[in-house]
């Protein structure tokens, strides 16, 4: 997964800002649950307008509904390539938007559905989508893959727009999800889903162990049309590193670069909070521990002086010199994880449904 920016996490903490959201009179702040910080807020409402307004509005276009995969820091203006995934949190934040009053429900519907059209409309293999796409004309760039990680963000936040919005847009949404034929992209030998593909290479690499794919299992498993065997779910949990407990934090399942992003995407859409796998392990304390450690590792950190107990969540993010994918803490369960002293913002915000005290704190 790349270069995710600081504004998906507001679909992170939805959980925590969705029920009860109003606007007040004239400040387009809104009320939420006691306790919840005001720099949470405040970057809940810019999250929400990123997705809102840099998406392609052009109903004459093709690619009406897309969103740039990221902001241009450099240039200050949105990028050019549309990213699934983006569109995929974007969707997830109109609810949102609605709730809050940011943005009319009527307004969002609309949006809703005829980006579903768009989605609809563009190139699909097996149902699933290119990672990256023109924002006007939706065609593939840069001979990227069809991305399965990517469509599983996207078709997620269709989902949740259909359940918000009912109607024509859950009915296009369902559509949409159950045309992505899973059992394609799985490899039956190996009981992993492929990592990546191109028409040009074909299949590629597995998803191996621990990571933010924890979202497939439920999609891909829960497909009415073209599931899965439960048995990829077990290699995952076989194939995983478990990391043993300290008196910091409990044990718990790492993922290869220790990124805190891959403990918490899933989590966008699936209350795994209420939910126990067969053999009762809890994937939403999973992540509890993953923060713990994450923040222990910036607490006893001497190398570096913007690491400490409220400077941590190291994450794929920009760093000095571009972007950098493997960003993350130890313990993980691989050596591929990078500590440069870059600290990205969206790590502990995005970790306030796990430990909301220190990601408050971090604030």
């Amino acid at each position: 997964m790349k270069k995710r920016f600081f504004s998906i996490l507001i679909v992170i903490i939805l959980a925590l800002f969705l029920p009860g959201c109003r606007q007040p009179e004239k400040n387009f702040r809104a009320h939420v649950r006691p306790g919840v910080d005001e720099v949470l807020l405040e970057e809940l409402a810019a999250g929400c307008a990123f997705f809102w307004e840099t998406a392609n509005d052009d109903r004459e276009s093709a690619g009406y509904g897309l969103i740039p995969d990221r902001y241009d820091a450099n240039a200050d203006r949105p990028g050019s390539v549309a990213s699934v995934a983006s569109v995929g949190f974007g969707l997830s934040a109109l609810p949102i938007s609605v709730e809050c009053e940011w943005v009319g429900r009527e307004e969002a519907e609309e949006r809703a559905y005829y980006t579903l059209l768009t989605l609809k409309n563009m190139t699909r293999v097996n149902g699933f989508w290119y990672h990256f796409v023109d924002m006007k004309t939706g065609e593939r760039v840069w001979e990227c893959e069809v991305s399965i990680i990517d469509s599983a963000i996207l078709i997620n936040g269709a989902l949740i727009a259909g359940e918000y919005f009912g109607g024509r847009v859950k009915k296009l949404a369902a559509e949409l999800y159950r045309g992505i034929n899973w059992k394609w992209y799985y490899d039956s030998a190996a009981n992993q889903f492929y990592m990546g593909y191109t028409p040009e290479d074909g299949f590629s690499g597995h998803w191996s162990g621990y990571a933010e794919h924890l979202m497939l299992f439920v999609l891909a498993l829960g497909s009415p049309d073209h599931p899965v065997p439960s048995a990829s779910y077990r290699m995952m949990k076989m194939t995983a590193k478990l990391v043993e407990a300290t008196p910091y934090y409990g044990g718990f399942y790492a993922t290869h670069t220790g990124s805190l992003f891959t403990y918490q995407f899933s989590h966008a859409w699936i209350d795994f909070a209420r939910y126990r796998d067969a053999d009762g392990f809890d994937w939403f304390e999973n992540s509890v521990n993953a923060v713990k450690a994450a923040v222990y590792f910036a607490t006893v950190n001497d190398e570096y002086e913007t690491l400490n107990e409220n400077s941590w969540g190291l994450s794929a993010c920009d760093g000095p010199e571009g972007y950098v994918g493997p960003y993350g803490s130890p313990p993980s369960a691989g050596a591929a994880h990078v500590v440069d002293g870059t600290v990205p913002a969206y790590g502990a915000l995005g970790s306030v449904v796990f430990w909301p005290e220190r990601a408050t704190a971090a604030a």
